[in-house]
C-alpha cells in the first residue's frame, strides 16, 4: 500500500515513515516545488497543525487534495499529532476523512512508538488487501 505523507520541518512524521519501510512519497514542504505523480490509491498521513483554532490540515496536504486526479486515489487517511492538543489531537486526519469520505486508519503521538510502527504496517497490509 502506498503512503503519502506531509512532514513539516520537525521530521517527526518523516521518521514515522520511514520506520514504516513501505514505499512512501513525500508531498513537498515548499509550496513552490512540484507536486508529486501519484497513480495509484494512496493512505495520506498528515500532522495537525494549529491546535484551538483553524488551519489543522497544514497548507501542503491542501493542495494536493485540490488535485481531483490525486484526491480520488486517497482511500484511506492516518493522522499524528500531540496529545496536548486534547480534543484537537489528529483532528487533520478527521477533517480530510470527512471531506474525501474515507476512514481514518490510525492515530499516533509526534513520531510514534514501535507498537504504533507495527500496528500502522498491520493496518496497512490488511487494508491494502481488502481494497485490491
Amino acid at each position: 500500500m502506498l503512503v503519502v505523507f506531509f512532514s513539516s520541518v520537525t521530521e517527526n512524521t518523516a521518521r514515522f515513515v520511514e520506520k514504516l519501510d513501505i514505499p512512501a512519497v513525500r508531498i513537498p514542504l515548499k509550496g513552490s516545488e512540484d507536486l508529486p505523480e501519484i497513480s495509484e490509491p494512496f493512505v495520506l498521513i498528515t500532522p495537525t497543525y494549529g491546535a484551538g483554532s483553524k488551519g489543522f490540515v497544514p497548507k501542503q496536504v491542501i493542495r494536493l487534495l485540490n488535485e481531483e486526479s490525486i484526491r480520488n486515489l486517497c482511500v484511506g487517511v492516518i493522522g499524528s499529532g500531540n496529545i496536548n492538543f486534547g480534543e484537537d489531537y489528529c483532528k487533520a486526519a478527521h477533517i480530510v476523512s470527512q471531506k474525501l469520505q474515507v476512514p481514518v486508519l490510525y492515530q499516533f503521538e509526534l513520531a510514534g512508538t514501535d507498537e504504533d510502527i507495527n500496528k500502522t504496517r498491520e493496518g496497512l497490509n490488511t487494508f491494502g488487501k481488502s481494497i485490491n
